[in-house]
């Protein structure tokens, strides 16, 4: 690599790229394991959390896989695999966790800004959806972590939980749900913002907006050469950092290709969009109050399950159906259409076609959705709103995502529905790819990677006390202990106000 002569920034520890939540959570944490480091924050867009973490751009479930039948598929044998949903439940209550510690510290100021209670339920009809949705309760109900989820196949209860979906509804077809009343709606744009601003007022960090990475490198002295760009002006600068963090949503990919570590070998990407039915009618609003999640269709990516869904955002109670799926070749909603043809290297190459080959329904669904009427999806939208009526709702973009695209055995792809961290072998440089569950589990995954990225001090008595202080489960599966997660989740429901 030649000289550069570019201007050099300041050197950091920590370069954390793109201004969303998991960014803000990584941040936020390693100041508070070790107030001395230096982070250095590059967004391009000129505020933070305006792509995936936007409360506009996510469902806003907080993950806790109480309502999203995605997460229990039902295995071969008839039964329901559970697993999946267990880590993502545990996950969450690390999040809580987490938040309930900041807003002690008053790094977090007014919890509702960002969190309120709503209750998750899941709705099924016809005979074998019932069927499946009375042995998830069963098999789910067993977990410490689901003792609370009620399950009823009785209409004039669901009335009750649901009355906006049961109006009008025929009385002949097989119904169930479930409700898990401590269910939560979370705003993680609201969430990044005030995550954000703490960091930006504490000592040694710098945050830069209107900034965009387009390359980071070795550099000659370890660590990172991060390659910056304005994007009002269109003056380049270099940094120099020891570890960096690629949390920039569907721009994370191009970057963590462009890092050339062994470990990006085989990951490609495939973009998805996303489109929900915003109501505006607020008697209907008023008339809902829940997260109400049913069955995908077949060949659906999960960002598309279908869910009638009570949002508060800004403040204001919303009303959302959706989202219905869309195609883009972009990687992020103010990306460029070429990011997908970008993303295409030899190590990708094969793994990325493959993955096509072997996921046909999801193109051909993809193709069904982007072919649908307004009058179609308001067919869809009856399916759980009978009363619905067309003038009532309007169509608004939702996120952009990019689900993971790996290689499996031989040069076959894989197409992963979830989150991804990848970390370099020396643990200089961690990515995050992937969707849902996403920021639900952010406090979990960088946890996760703390120790692959700072070993040494992971295993000081110093972090480890600070990380049972900051989550007091810390190190502990809560799937395993019924009176420790109650009084978790007792102490985190009091300080969240929930």
């Amino acid at each position: 690599m030649g000289k550069s002569t570019k201007p050099i920034g300041p050197q950091t520890d920590v370069a954390l790229i793109g201004a969303g939540i998991m960014s803000a959570t990584l941040g936020i944490i390693l100041k508070e394991l070790n107030p001395n480091i230096t982070i250095q924050i590059f967004e391009r867009l000129d505020t933070p959390g305006q792509e995936s973490s936007d409360a506009w751009n996510n469902a806003g479930t907080g993950h806790s896989a109480f309502c999203e039948l995605n997460y229990t598929p039902q295995k071969a044998d008839g039964n329901i695999d559970i697993s999946k949903a267990i880590k993502i439940c545990h996950d969450f209550e690390i999040s809580r966790e987490f938040w309930s510690y900041l807003v002690e510290k008053k790094h977090l100021t007014n919890p509702k800004d960002f969190i309120r209670q709503v209750p998750h339920m899941s709705f099924v009809w016809g005979d074998e959806n019932v069927q499946y949705l009375r042995k998830r309760y069963t098999a789910m109900h067993e977990s410490v972590l689901f003792k609370d989820m009620h399950y009823t196949e009785d209409r004039d209860l669901m009335q009750q939980w649901m009355p906006l979906i049961m109006k009008g509804r025929d009385g002949r077809t097989p119904l169930a749900a479930t409700n898990v009343t401590m269910g939560t709606d979370v705003n993680f744009g609201a969430l990044t913002r005030q995550l954000m601003a703490k960091l930006k007022k504490m000592p040694g960090v710098t945050v830069y907006y209107n900034i965009e990475v387009y390359d980071i490198d070795p550099h000659k002295k370890g660590g990172w050469e991060v390659e910056t760009r304005s994007m009002l002006t269109g003056e380049e600068i270099d940094y120099h950092a020891r570890f960096v963090f690629l949390g920039a949503g569907g721009a994370t990919l191009h970057l963590l290709k462009d890092a050339e570590i062994e470990e990006r070998k085989g990951y490609g990407g495939f973009p998805v969009s996303g489109l929900w039915l915003k109501c505006n009618n607020n008697e209907l609003i008023q008339m809902h109050q829940a997260k109400v999640y049913g069955k995908a269709s077949v060949g659906s990516p999960p960002m598309s399950v279908p869910h009638v869904d009570t949002r508060v955002i800004d403040g204001k109670k919303e009303l959302l159906f959706g989202p219905f799926a869309g195609f883009s070749t972009r990687f992020l909603k103010s990306g460029s259409r070429l990011d997908l043809a970008k993303s295409l290297r030899i190590d990708n190459l094969l793994p990325m076609i493959s993955a096509g080959i072997r996921n046909v329904p999801l193109t051909k669904y993809l193709i069904e959705q982007l072919r649908l009427t307004p009058e179609d999806r308001l067919k869809t939208l009856q399916e759980y709103v009978p009363i619905a009526e067309l003038g009532d709702w309007e169509l608004k973009q939702a996120g952009q995502r990019v689900q993971v695209i790996k290689k499996d055995e031989g040069y076959k792809g894989k197409l992963e529905f979830g989150t991804e961290a990848v970390v370099a072998a020396d643990g200089s440089v961690a990515a995050l790819l992937g969707a849902s569950p996403g920021a639900s589990t952010a406090a979990a995954i960088m946890f996760s990677i703390l120790p692959k990225c700072f070993p040494k001090e992971s295993k000081s008595p110093e972090w480890q006390a600070k990380l049972k202080e900051m989550v007091p489960s810390f190190g502990v599966n809560l799937a395993k202990d019924e009176k420790l997660v109650a009084i978790t989740r007792e102490r985190t429901k009091k300080t969240l106000q929930l």
